[in-house]
């Protein structure tokens, strides 16, 4: 029997065994009977099914994109499924899926030997992880909760709600994956001092010139500098809620500086693109954290240099500046009111006993 004479149930079954969103389409355009099979009255169910596959779990993603200051973050919110939600559910779950092919190389950066694909069950994890994240950065990483509130026990008990929505093991893979997130900023976003020389003496061997680094930490730059362009503010959206046209040509331009980021260039010091050692680092590095998982994997692949960086994180406004992220807080306190050993699960995480891949 040919594929297009099965049964139209048979061929219902099959749109929900895709395990993409493009699958679906893609079956849909075969021919007119299977297009007006997706057309009927289970194409949402369809849809949604495929979605699942891709990018579930769908439950902590509609968490994330129904979240508003309307509501505290720990209440669980049910919202039907419709193509609006879907397109929302394909931007998101894209960016979720950068992380689950970044997630290896800055899990195994040490112990590459170690290094593997994840399996789909590793990933459905990582992006499950990424989605709580991204709520709980939404949620209290913003100009509501400035730094004089952080330590407030009213304050620390309203975050642990939301995380005490998650058993220890998830929270543990959250951890996890926010391990990787800080990777990414202390060595791609905000490199230290070190970093930069390390990098540097690698692409010029035979360069004997020392690096001039600012012993103080020029940060935030000075406001006569220009802004950066921001994807995620207001300011540059137009009237159509699209991305401005040069948008596209800001690609050329990141690769464009890419290359000048290490180059011996008359107006260009290497140095300069340092974050500072140690304490200055770190806290640069903690200032950047409150940054949700799509504006740290912008800036990875759009802020080669460190103005461009320091200009984005200045149309953030005042509260971003020496205000550090309270995720880590939060888990401890969490941990502690459980009766869990702080040190012993930070342990196990780093070790790789819990967390998203074990």
């Amino acid at each position: 029997m040919l594929f297009e004479y099965l049964a139209t149930e048979l061929v219902s079954h099959i749109y929900l065994a895709c395990s993409s969103i493009s699958d679906v389409i893609a079956l849909s355009s075969t021919c007119r009977r299977f297009r007006n099979i997706y057309a009927s009255s289970q194409k949402l169910h369809i849809l949604e099914t495929a979605a699942e596959a891709q990018f579930g779990p769908l439950q902590d993603l509609t968490q994330l994109l129904t979240h508003n200051a309307s509501q505290p973050a720990h209440i669980l919110r049910s919202v039907p499924f419709s193509i609006a939600l879907l397109r929302q559910i394909v931007h998101t779950g894209r960016v979720a899926e950068k992380w689950c092919d970044i997630y290896p190389y800055k899990k195994w950066k040490y112990n590459f030997e170690l290094r593997r694909l994840l399996t789909n069950e590793e990933r459905y994890r990582l992006r499950r992880a990424i989605y709580r994240l991204w709520l709980y950065s939404r949620a209290f990483h913003n100009r509501e909760h400035p730094r004089e509130q952080r330590a407030m026990k009213l304050v620390i008990q309203k975050r642990a709600q939301l995380l005490h929505n998650w058993s220890t093991v998830e929270l543990a893979e959250m951890e996890d994956a926010h391990n990787v997130l800080r990777e990414v900023v202390h060595s791609n976003i905000c490199p230290s001092n070190g970093t930069i020389a390390r990098k540097f003496k690698k692409r010029h061997p035979d360069h004997e010139q020392t690096l001039l680094f600012n012993i103080h930490l020029n940060y935030p730059p000075p406001v006569n500098a220009p802004p950066a362009y921001n994807p995620f503010s207001t300011h540059y959206q137009n009237t159509n809620n699209t991305l401005p046209l040069h948008y596209n040509s800001s690609q050329t331009y990141s690769s464009r500086y890419a290359a000048l980021k290490f180059s011996l260039h008359p107006h260009h010091e290497v140095g300069a693109e340092g974050w500072g050692d140690d304490i200055p680092h770190y806290y640069v590095v903690e200032d950047m954290l409150k940054l949700d998982p799509e504006q740290i994997i912008w800036l990875k692949e759009n802020a080669p240099l460190k103005g461009m960086v320091e200009g984005y994180v200045r149309g953030l406004g005042d509260w971003f500046e020496n205000n550090g992220e309270t995720w880590v807080q939060t888990l401890e306190w969490v941990l502690d009111e459980r009766g869990e050993e702080v040190a012993e699960f930070m342990g196990a995480v780093a070790g790789g006993e819990i967390g998203v891949a074990i």
